[in-house]
């Protein structure tokens, strides 16, 4: 190989290594630690009685979004078989952390009411803490998602949704989502407008609203009535619930529907608890009536509006239901888990709670800390005392390894959330014994080939391509078996097998930029090939 391209190679990865690393430490950037290093609690959970998959996993996400808004820092929310373990680094008060992951996982139907307050409609996308102020400029836009019911003729009815202007401004949709309503009725197509009355926020001052204050957010009770969130950030007032969940079968798909795109079919429960509730609800709302007067019919979980789509046909005998209209696939796919959840809601109770002591957590890390240094640290002393100045080139390539490692771990931990724990750093010491490993390898080969009578530098280049075989095959075995714990299993040993596979995969990368260039190229030098300087016994017609 070219003298040039070796020295390109070696270069390359030292300014990889440690540029990426002068980088990282001047951003301010370095690995987010776990539970066990930094402190913090853990609490697991499992469900009581019955339940389906869909609830654990909707409860999973729900706990996740929970945890995320409030800014935990690099929380680990995961299942381990039916239980719910969720981990929250740095957070010390117990009853918080609890009522941080306390979800029902119980989706409620509830009626869409109209609040004067906010101008007459039924809901705007406002800080609930804040105080709108009623306007009276209006405009309307057709909207787009729809209920059908299954095998239904084509006949459309579109709800108009109400929009904001703000005097000067443009104006913005005030409505919890843009939804229409698709039923089965006639060929002719009718147009329903919504109320016209609007609102805006009035900014960060605080302004009175005739007629009553600004509500609030209390947990609203089911047979209550009261304002809950929506998404996109929408404050909506609901009357009590008149139904829940299991109205639905657990079928709901989400899937492209003819004409309308992204939508979600879901079958009804036969009897009074199914379609009896369904319709019951349906009539009030498809009538106009006081207990449902905009006609939406809001879908609820965890106190957030997850959809309120307007109900346009009074019975629904085909026991089908189908939501279509402006949705995402994401979004559609989340409203069929959310309707699926719904057929059997999930009841998690508290198992354990563990709190772990940010003391016991320093202690921990500096005892990883010492244990990782005394191990490198006499890995070092025997490589040098056995392969002489190859010893010294094993501890440069241990430095580029962990300013590599230190560079990607700093940078996940940044963006994906990515937490170092005491068995991510067991994984890192041990993978120091498979980096060795490969060092071995290559200067057993390189002797094997001095011995032979052949000359250093011709040495040093078979002796790589012998050995590259071998150390390719050896931690492709340590990447499947990180690999096989990582898909396994969960928790801590998930953690060592992330990091045992990081670190070999960095093996790899710096055996080949790194060590192989750095001793081909003193094997070219007069001084190498000097008698016993590598700890190499060279033949003088080799040497010569």
């Amino acid at each position: 190989m070219r003298k040039k391209q070796l020295w390109y190679s070696l270069i390359g990865i030292l300014v990889v290594a440690f540029g990426g690393l002068f980088l990282t430490l001047a951003s301010g950037d370095k690995p987010s630690l776990g539970l066990d290093l930094q402190g913090g609690i853990s609490i697991t959970q499992k469900p009581v009685g019955a339940f389906n998959t869909s609830s654990l996993d909707l409860a999973v996400e729900r706990i996740r979004e929970r945890v995320d808004s409030l800014g935990v820092a690099e929380p680990e929310i995961l299942r381990q078989g039916d239980a719910i373990v969720v981990n929250l680094p740095g957070v010390k008060n117990q009853a918080q952390a609890e009522q941080l992951v306390k979800v029902t996982g119980q989706v409620y139907l509830r009626p869409v009411l109209v609040d004067d307050q906010f101008g007459g409609i039924p809901c705007v996308t406002s800080d609930p803490n804040k105080k709108p102020t009623p306007t009276t400029t209006t405009t309307t836009t057709a909207g787009g998602s729809t209920t059908t019911a299954a095998g239904a003729a084509a006949a459309t009815t579109t709800v108009a949704a109400p929009t904001t202007t703000a005097a000067g401004g443009p104006s913005r949709r005030t409505s919890t989502d843009n939804t229409t309503t698709t039923v089965a009725t006639s060929p002719a197509s009718t147009t329903v407008p919504a109320d016209a009355s609007t609102t805006t926020v009035a900014g960060e001052t605080t302004t009175t609203v005739a007629g009553g204050t600004t509500p609030t957010l209390p947990d609203v009770a089911p047979t209550d009535t009261g304002y809950v969130s929506a998404r996109g950030g929408s404050l909506c007032k609901v009357g009590p619930a008149g139904g829940t969940g299991e109205v639905f079968k657990d079928d709901a798909t989400a899937r492209i529907l003819p004409n309308t795109g992204w939508g979600v079919t879901v079958s009804l429960r036969g009897g009074d608890s199914g379609e009896g509730v369904w319709n019951t609800m349906a009539a009030e709302c498809y009538g106009g009536t006081a207990t449902c007067p905009t006609r939406q019919l809001a879908i609820e979980l965890d106190g957030e509006v997850i959809s309120a789509p307007t109900v346009q046909q009074p019975n629904f005998s085909g026991g089908s239901v189908q939501i279509s209209g402006a949705f995402s696939e994401s979004e559609a796919r989340n409203l069929a888990r959310v309707l699926n959840s719904g057929s059997l809601p999930v009841k998690l109770e508290t198992q354990a709670v563990q709190t772990v002591s940010p003391t016991l957590g320093k202690d921990s890390l500096r005892a990883a800390w010492i244990a990782g240094l005394v191990g490198v640290g006499l890995v070092l002393i025997f490589m040098v005392l056995y392969y002489k100045l190859l010893g010294v080139i094993v501890g440069v390539g241990l430095l580029v390894s962990g300013a590599l490692i230190w560079t990607i771990i700093s940078f996940l931990s940044k963006t994906q959330g990515l937490a170092l724990s005491l068995a991510g750093i067991a994984g890192l010491i041990v993978s120091v014994g498979v980096t060795v490993d490969s060092y071995v390898v290559f200067f057993e080969r390189l002797k094997d080939e001095v011995r032979a009578g052949r000359s250093m530098r011709n040495s040093a280049q078979r002796g790589f391509a012998g050995a590259w075989h071998t150390i390719v095959v050896a931690d492709m075995v340590s990447l499947i078996g990180a690999a096989v714990l990582w898909y396994l299993t969960v928790g801590s040993v998930r953690g060592f097998a992330f990091f045992l596979g990081l670190s070999t995969l960095c093996d790899l990368f710096v055996a080949y930029f790194f060590t192989r260039p750095a001793v081909l190229l003193l094997s070219r030098t007069e001084w190498m090939s000097r008698r016993k300087v590598m700890g190499i016994e060279v033949s003088p017609v080799a040497a010569s």
